[in-house]
């Protein structure tokens, strides 16, 4: 009897052990995480264009001039910065990892970190549809692949029990909300440059979402 007891207070120590590894290896792929996107949001500032010219006119129109970039530069720097918070907050209750979580998490960390790159590549001049496109599609991309990462979670139960009701609900909404508008702003700019507006309504629509949700919550 006593060695059963033993052996059960083994395991349960083995075990104890390996959730506490689980949990811990969770907590890196998060600090990780966090380490790149601010490097993400740093090096979207790198690669603003410098306003040139010798007089004060010639500088503010250079700057009017290369307007469509700074607001590239702002979209890119709110999308990034709202992906992390989701991200942050989805990953504040995750206590275990598998290797499709963490490949699905390598994946949107490679796509924000293009995205400077791809900044550069839409405030290039021509061929403004090739260059729109390959923009939108990395920003479609990371937001697909962060409603994989939420979906993983939530279908492996590598989170704690105590979560949010709305936790999986919000996240996802978020994914699509921001999947949609960088999709849906690609047939549009074959007819304006403007097509960035699309993307200013993600905000708005996602507000839209969240009060009508509160609503039905009220009611």
């Amino acid at each position: 009897m006593l060695r059963g007891m033993a052996a059960s207070s083994e395991q349960v120590e083995e075990l104890s052990d390996e959730i506490e590894i689980r949990r811990l290896a969770a907590e890196r792929l998060t600090f990780f995480s966090d380490a790149v996107v601010a490097i993400a949001l740093t090096l979207l500032a790198l690669a603003l264009p410098i306003p040139d010219g010798s007089t004060n006119s010639a500088v503010l129109h250079s700057a009017l001039a290369q307007s469509s970039a700074y607001i590239a530069f702002l979209i890119s720097f709110l999308v990034i910065a709202a992906e992390w918070r989701a991200h942050h907050q989805l990953f504040r209750y995750v206590v275990s990892l598998n290797n499709r979580l963490t490949q699905l998490n390598i994946y949107w960390l490679f796509m924000l970190v293009i995205t400077p790159f791809a900044i550069r590549v839409l405030n290039g001049h021509g061929a403004f549809q090739a260059r729109f496109i390959f923009y939108a599609t990395v920003q479609a991309l990371a937001s697909g692949l962060f409603m994989l990462i939420t979906w993983e979670v939530r279908r492996s139960g590598l989170h704690r029990e105590n979560i949010p009701s709305d936790l999986f609900s919000r996240a996802m909404r978020q994914g699509v909300v921001l999947a949609l508008a960088f999709l849906l702003s690609i047939p549009v700019s074959f007819f304006s440059e403007w097509a960035y507006a699309c993307w200013a309504f993600v905000p708005l629509i996602n507000l839209v979402i969240t009060r009508v949700r509160a609503r039905r919550r009220t009611t």
